[in-house]
């Protein structure tokens, strides 16, 4: 085997190992940001009943009766948010339809790449597309 071959084989395997590290990196890290929400919504649950327990004193009985309400808190709260966050996107939509009045054609598709760009955010986040609503005009 010659020595450019050799050398060439060796960069080879070096790069297929940094993509795969790359690679598995960015899944990791995915799924890591999935988890932590999923944790992050426990960890308030258990937060706010420790918090309570410990500044009212709350007796096991009485802490036993009011987390179904503190984890029926945090669902509102977790629902909450994500309308507000399906609000604020509403918004930007309203306000992109409304600028591309005034755009030249080159501007409004620089524009819908913004918008697209945005949308592959929002699913890559696992975050639904609005509902389309149903137009007015024929």
């Amino acid at each position: 085997m010659s020595r450019s071959l050799r050398w060439k084989l060796t960069g080879g395997f070096i790069l297929v190992f940094i993509a795969g590290g790359v690679t598995g990196t960015f899944v990791g890290g995915l799924q890591a940001r999935h988890l932590f929400h999923k944790f992050h919504y426990r960890l308030v649950s258990a937060r706010m009943k420790e918090r309570l327990r410990t500044e009212l004193k709350l007796t096991p009985e009485q802490l036993a009766k009011i987390s179904p309400i503190i984890d029926k808190t945090v669902v509102q709260l977790k629902q909450t948010r994500r309308d507000t966050g399906q609000r604020v996107h509403e918004i930007v939509m309203s306000a992109h339809q409304e600028m591309a009045a005034n755009l030249t054609d080159e501007q409004r598709l620089k524009l819908g790449q913004i918008d697209d760009r945005h949308r592959q955010q929002r699913r890559s986040r696992g975050v639904p597309d609005p509902t389309p609503e149903p137009s007015t005009s024929p």
